[in-house]
């Protein structure tokens, strides 16, 4: 699946000039965490989030630093900090370096822009730089809820065993050669052995996924490596 498969599409937005009390408004009426904001050329120049407006002087919750805190503190942070809680422009709070994605960027990817760059949602863009929609976490979420597994029909014995084989071939984790596997009447019976957990856990996933697998049984030991 790529982006443009499960964003949100027309996106609400607003203009650079408009007051933090009116996006305060805004996501309240229109139910969402965050809007992007957009010149008067209607390209994406920032992003607003909830978090953006947390720290607020007009409700006592901007950010207060004890004496020996701000002798500490940086100088330019004390000024961010500042105008975060005191700015009255919607472009005095947003954040100007937005990461953006391309209709046709594989999910994947998105995914690792989340965890890579600690976000939770990412403006779609076009070639022509015009934004076009938005990506949560949420709508990755609901990507996977949606997806109904394909109709496969139950395979015999031999072909559970060979496919499971097949697959752990495949996988850089395991090593497919010191693990036996036997399969009567859809019960996989996992013999051989495993150098941690995560890999015992891996390969019983993978078990499980194939149709025709009723049960999977266990038996892996662990492999014990001696120091000198």
């Amino acid at each position: 699946m790529k982006a443009q498969d499960v964003m949100v599409s027309p996106v609400i937005t607003v203009g650079e000039n408009a007051t933090v009390q009116e996006v305060a408004k805004l996501l309240i009426d229109q139910r969402v965490s965050a809007v992007p904001v957009l010149n008067a050329a209607g390209k994406l120049v920032g992003i607003v989030t909830e978090s953006d407006l947390m720290r607020r002087a007009e409700i006592g919750t901007e950010r207060h630093y004890s004496w020996w805190l701000s002798l500490l503190a940086d100088a330019r942070t004390l000024a961010a900090d500042y105008v975060k809680s005191h700015a009255v422009s919607v472009k005095d709070v947003m954040t100007r370096n937005v990461k953006t994605a391309a209709p046709d960027t594989p999910l994947h990817e998105i995914a690792e822009l989340f965890e890579q760059n600690q976000i939770k949602r990412v403006p779609i863009v076009n070639k022509n730089g015009e934004l076009v929609g938005i990506l949560s976490r949420a709508n990755i979420i609901q990507a996977v809820a949606s997806v109904r597994p394909p109709l496969e029909i139950s395979l015999p014995d031999a072909a559970i065993r060979n496919r499971l084989l097949d697959e752990l071939k495949k996988q850089s984790w395991t090593q497919a050669h010191k693990l036996n596997i036997v399969v009567t009447g859809g019960v996989v019976e996992l013999w051989g052995s495993v150098e941690n957990e995560q890999e015992r856990d891996a390969i019983k996933v993978a078990a499980k996924a194939i149709p025709g697998v009723n049960a999977v049984n266990d038996h892996l030991l662990r492999a014990v490596s001696f120091g000198y």
